[in-house]
């Protein structure tokens, strides 16, 4: 595969008017894809955007660079990414264009690509934009640039389609929930979608201003929502991220209950009701607890690299339903092509109703490994991970813990950090160990 300058695992992201994330690249972008795209016969595009203040710059920059290759524009305004997955789907558009940089701060922002069928651009397609943007801009004649229009019923749309996951036979009555929308693209959608299907909701987290996304609230930053679950009484939180395709959860105790949790009440619930259809996918990342409680019901396991693009990849090659990610991502096949936040909250309220439980009942058999992970960041080119003095604490770490527990040292891939991850069974030890290597990336970088 050839190396790519502009994409990474999930699409362009980067800080606003620094590196990749400039007007004019977006306005070059915009035409590129175009190009590419119009070769395949598209002839109308989806641009969705979360609530982040440049997302009026990128949005107006990529229109008129499609616009300037010849394609129509259908503009959603503030929709989750799913959602923009799912409205490409319906609105038969060759493409989907996503601006939002999910789980980052306010200041920075992303662009990503959805086909047709709502599922991510291929790496080819990807490559062939790459090489269009090396090319000088040249824009079609005025009678071929493309049109724009605002789609105004687009967020209704798609709560009918979230709530249509809902068992229709079932209700949330009597179920109090917090649902926090981090000041992002969910804040007009998932309040309404989960009263509408009958429970109590209390919204935090839904009063964007285009500079408080993520800032101290959703699916990143739990502090919050646990308060608030506790002082409302409440039955559960739901806390989604930026764009909307991550969710973290919340009991009435105020613990929090992450993506591996959730992919473990989804996995049993799919087993007790005979359409698992295989296992599950996880990543490098998911906690031993989720694999040694899959385990002890037979169903099948396996870890793929960190990102929702590898999840999707191994789910496609071994032909199951279900994976995800412990920070949140989590996929289902059978209800949609993407991570889905709000999806996936509705897929766990309605095991917990079908097996008349609580969302703690529905965790209790599965008992997570105490893992720390310790955020380094860096600059510049040179990767701490080549250290030797890194080297030897990882493998001295390793030693110490032997069976019973993991180490896993990666580079963001959206973001210059270096996650160092470490498992076991005793959480102080696992916290000492996760310093002393953290400690060891500090005096590399």
């Amino acid at each position: 595969m050839k190396q790519r300058k502009f994409f990474g695992t999930d699409g362009i992201r980067g800080k606003v008017g620094a590196g990749k994330m400039t007007p004019e690249l977006a306005l070059k972008l915009g035409w590129a894809a175009g190009r590419v795209l119009s070769r395949n016969g598209t002839q109308k595009v989806i641009i969705g955007k979360d609530t982040r203040i440049s997302g009026y710059l990128f949005e107006s920059a990529l229109e008129a660079g499609l616009s300037a290759a010849g394609l129509n524009v259908l503009l959603l305004g503030p929709m989750p990414t799913p959602a923009v997955a799912y409205l490409t789907r319906t609105f038969r558009a060759e493409a989907g264009v996503v601006i939002s940089a999910s789980h980052n701060p306010y200041y920075d922002n992303g662009i990503k690509f959805f086909s047709t069928d709502g599922s991510k651009l291929d790496d080819a397609i990807e490559l062939e934009i790459e090489a269009e943007l090396e090319k000088p801009l040249v824009c079609v004649e005025s009678h071929l640039l493309g049109k724009a229009r605002r789609i105004d019923d687009a967020a209704g749309r798609y709560i009918e389609y979230c709530k249509g996951n809902f068992p229709a036979d079932q209700t949330l009555k009597g179920l109090k929930i917090v649902v926090d929308c981090a000041h992002g693209a969910t804040y007009h959608i998932a309040p309404n979608v989960f009263r509408e299907l009958g429970a109590d909701v209390i919204a935090i987290g839904d009063k964007p201003d285009g500079l408080n996304i993520n800032d101290k609230v959703g699916a990143t930053a739990m502090a919050k929502i646990c308060e608030t679950v506790l002082v409302e009484k409440a039955d559960l939180g739901i806390a989604l991220d930026g764009d909307g395709d991550r969710i973290m959860m919340v009991n009435r105790h105020g613990a929090v209950v992450d993506g591996d949790q959730i992919l473990y009440i989804l996995a049993v619930d799919a087993q007790k009701r005979g359409i698992l259809n295989g296992g599950v996918v996880g990543t490098v990342m998911s906690n031993l607890g989720l694999d040694i409680a899959l385990q002890a019901l037979d169903i099948p396991f396996v870890r793929s690299k960190v990102g929702d693009r590898y999840v999707m990849e191994m789910l496609k090659k071994n032909k199951w339903r279900i994976g995800g990610e412990n920070s949140g991502h989590i996929l289902n096949l059978d209800h949609g092509t993407t991570g889905d936040g709000i999806i996936a909250g509705i897929l766990v309220l309605a095991a917990m109703r079908r097996q008349n439980a609580s969302l703690e009942q529905l965790t209790e058999s599965m008992k997570m490994l105490p893992q720390v992970l310790v955020n380094v960041r860096f600059e510049g080119s040179s990767n701490p991970l080549d250290s030797e003095a890194v080297k030897l604490a990882k493998a001295d770490v390793e030693q110490q813990l032997g069976a019973r527990g993991r180490v896993l040292l990666r580079k963001s891939g959206t973001e210059p950090l270096i996650r160092v991850m470490v498992e076991g069974d005793d959480h102080p030890q696992v916290l000492a160990h996760a310093n002393r290597i953290a400690d060891a990336v500090k005096a590399a970088c």
